[in-house]
């Protein structure tokens, strides 16, 4: 089929190729997703997310069902033309997903486009940004949810759901979704993702570049004692021991947008909780046993302002640590861009469960977009804009092919 535009070095023929219809037919076996299923089986579900996502400005369980009945839709993922489904059918299977099913999709397709990646191309993405983003939307009847923190840290009545994830800064390559109050705290949810993605890597010398969410002992800890490396934003004025100085007479410290002011080798004071016998409790101050590396950079454009870095890649040119931790900048502009343009900030299901299936759809769905906008070097709204046209057009095309330009085929009253 002519691709309509011609420049492009990725076609969406060639991104749907990426999941392979064997793949989708043989995986609801596999996990049980289609056990009581009986329109919206596995593969159905799939589809109808993928395209309510690329043709609705607001998706919700209406649009699907709106979607689901769009002749176009039916014709391209060559579905049953007489099946239709309601709001209610929508409401009531996508709790009942596996989110398991969507999940291994989602890592079927990362795996196939980042084993892609050339040498060089693998060795820039070797540095993976960690962050978290609270979604609201329609949160209000959630039974259980984390509490809407501020941007001054106060946590308000307000249900929230959190997703956090890591970023390799052309795709996502782990994400979890967090409803539990427990994980309000950027201590507890930010590891997690950390620890998904090391043990889906096992072997690469990541580094991963948090901000001063991850303030927790415990895992700083952890951190250094499996080899992890990383670059975090601590709190200013944290209080340390001093081991020694490394910041050399002849050490450059114009790190570009930044001026370095001090460069470190340094031991951290945590609290420790203690309860005694009566079910007191105290804390005490003690020392932790591992050295890390501490940076205190000022910003050139805001002079005064001042970024604690924290890592224990002790070899790493101070520049190239202050220029990680900038690139975490990567996340923020990708969170936007699956809250405005994929849906991410409005909750289609309250159920946990729900949420997950989503969070995992609108991934694959980001994935395919990024891929496309990657490889055609081009933004982000525009590969969205292209990539729905693209699926249009594919879908003429079968609607042309398979009626042989008689629509009366297609469109029957």
């Amino acid at each position: 089929m002519m691709r309509i535009f011609k420049d492009h070095q990725m076609s969406v023929s060639q991104l749907l190729a990426l999941i392979p219809e064997q793949y989708l037919e043989q995986l609801p076996l596999q996990s049980r997703v289609d056990r009581y299923a009986k329109v919206l089986h596995g593969r159905k579900m799939f589809y109808l997310l993928l395209y309510g996502m690329l043709e609705n400005e607001r998706l919700s369980q209406r649009s699907l069902e709106d979607t689901f009945h769009d002749p176009f839709f039916k014709q391209l993922f060559h579905l049953d033309a007489s099946e239709s489904v309601r709001r209610s059918s929508v409401s009531e299977r996508l709790p009942k997903r596996d989110a398991h099913f969507f999940s291994q999709i989602y890592e079927c397709i990362y795996e196939q486009y980042a084993g892609l990646y050339a040498a060089r191309e693998r060795q820039k993405h070797l540095l993976i940004r960690v962050d978290s983003t609270l979604v609201s939307d329609t949160a209000g009847k959630l039974q259980s949810s984390i509490g809407h923190t501020s941007s001054i840290g106060h946590t308000s009545g307000k249900k929230a759901v959190k997703y956090t994830m890591a970023f390799d800064g052309v795709l996502p390559c782990s994400a979890q979704a967090f409803s539990e109050r427990s994980c309000n705290s950027e201590a507890v949810a930010l590891p997690h993702p950390v620890w998904q993605h090391v043990r889906q890597e096992a072997g690469h010398q990541n580094l991963y570049v948090l901000d001063r969410g991850l303030q927790s002992a415990q895992s700083l800890e952890a951190f250094e004692a499996q080899q992890v490396r990383f670059v975090c934003r601590v709190k200013e004025n944290r209080k340390y021991e001093l081991r020694s100085n490394l910041l050399g007479e002849d050490q450059q410290t114009d790190l570009g947008e930044g001026v370095l002011l001090s460069d470190e080798l340094v031991r951290l004071y945590c609290g420790e909780r203690i309860q005694n016998k009566e079910g007191n409790v105290h804390y005490r101050e003690s020392l932790l046993e591992q050295d890390f590396r501490l940076l205190i950079v000022e910003s050139k454009q805001d002079p005064g302002r001042r970024y604690w870095l924290l890592t224990h890649a002790l070899q790493m040119p101070a520049e190239e640590v202050a220029k990680a931790y900038r690139q975490r900048w990567d996340s923020e502009v990708f969170f936007r861009f699956l809250k405005q343009e994929l849906h991410l900030s409005h909750l289609v299901s309250l159920n946990q469960n729900g949420i997950r299936v989503m969070l995992y759809m609108t991934l694959i769905v980001a994935m395919l977009l990024l891929i496309y906008k990657h490889a055609n070097a081009i933004g982000y709204k525009t590969a969205k804009r292209r990539f729905a046209m693209e699926v249009r057009n594919l879908a003429i095309a079968i609607i042309v092919a398979e009626c042989g330009g008689d629509l009366d085929k297609l469109f029957k009253t």
